[in-house]
């Protein structure tokens, strides 16, 4: 079960930057970006070589911040990353046996659906906060509404297509913890160094969430 520290600063924050860095190196700058942005929190995805790098450097630099893995695609990857201090780890789907793994390492686990019967899963590991992927290409706000309707109890967090004309449509609905979203983060603007614009592109992106939860 996700711990109740967690959720709520996933809550608070309303946005998790969903990032993938080619170059470990670039990590102390993209923190910074994130702490200059008002978003101490970042979900590292498994989609590059330096991704376990990239969290031991996130975690060391920024020990106050909310860091998890994402796109953890086995159990390999799950123990790597909780031997680099993530706090959580996201998968894409649902997966048993990392889902078994992060609860028996005591490490919060939020696990993609995109049907009932997904989160049907989740609730028999008592799991009730589930990423709901590919969001927009699901049919987005709508098919959430639908999708939650039976589950009152069980809060999503939507990845996929999601971005500052979205976003406020997600938050609004009350089984919504907060969105995942990688617009901000781009990992073009990380490969160029354009810090300054993701620190904006950040700042943005907490005002919506302000905008809604304030």
């Amino acid at each position: 079960m996700i711990t109740t520290n967690v959720s709520d600063q996933m809550y608070a924050f309303g946005v998790i930057p969903v990032i993938t860095i080619e170059n470990a190196a670039q990590t102390l700058e993209l923190g910074d970006a994130l702490h200059e942005g008002g978003l101490p929190c970042a979900e590292i995805t498994f989609r590059s070589k330096a991704a376990e790098t990239a969290i031991q450097s996130m975690v060391k630099a920024h020990p106050e911040f909310l860091v998890g893995a994402g796109s953890v695609l086995s159990v390999e990857q799950a123990d790597k990353a909780i031997q680099a201090g993530v706090k959580f780890i996201i998968t894409p789907g649902f997966d048993e046996e990392i889902v078994e793994y992060c609860i028996g390492q005591n490490v919060p686990i939020i696990p993609g659906i995109a049907t009932p019967t997904e989160i049907n899963l989740a609730l028999k590991k008592n799991l009730s906060i589930c990423k709901f992927f590919p969001a927009e290409a699901l049919g987005g706000v709508r098919t959430l509404k639908a999708i939650s309707e039976p589950y009152q109890h069980v809060r999503f967090l939507p990845t996929g297509g999601i971005n500052a004309d979205n976003l406020k449509d997600y938050l609004v609905l009350p089984q919504v913890l907060a969105c995942g979203g990688s617009w901000m983060v781009k990992k073009e603007l990380i490969n160029a160094g354009q810090f300054n614009a993701i620190t904006l592109l950040i700042k943005e992106a907490m005002k919506l969430v302000a905008e809604v939860r304030s």
